[in-house]
């Protein structure tokens, strides 16, 4: 994902990014601005990130792979619980449903 201009390079893993596009996409859509958070990955020096997003910052989706994931509907579900929060959109891990469920 690239944000702001000149577009700074945010690493987000294809899967995460297609479900994160979504939810941020019909947020835009309306016009809201609101922030994304994330924690840094294992192999990132330690911490968290926080963005703003508002309609007029430029913003870029760019995938490692052609292909489309297929989506998770919980997991765009969890997302855009979040996105209607005081805290914005935390980018949360993908809960797998076990054969139990």
């Amino acid at each position: 994902m690239f944000y702001g201009s000149p577009g700074t390079a945010i690493e987000i893993e294809d899967r995460a990014l297609a479900h994160l596009k979504i939810v941020i996409s019909t947020k835009l859509r309306r016009g809201e601005s609101f922030t994304v958070s994330w924690v840094h990955p294992d192999d990132h020096p330690g911490g968290r990130s926080t963005i703003w997003l508002h309609p007029s910052i430029p913003l870029r989706f760019v995938f490692d792979g052609a292909e489309q994931p297929e989506l998770s509907r919980q997991w765009i579900e969890e997302l855009a619980s979040s996105a209607h929060s005081s805290g914005g959109i935390k980018l949360i891990s993908e809960h797998f449903e076990s054969a139990e469920d």
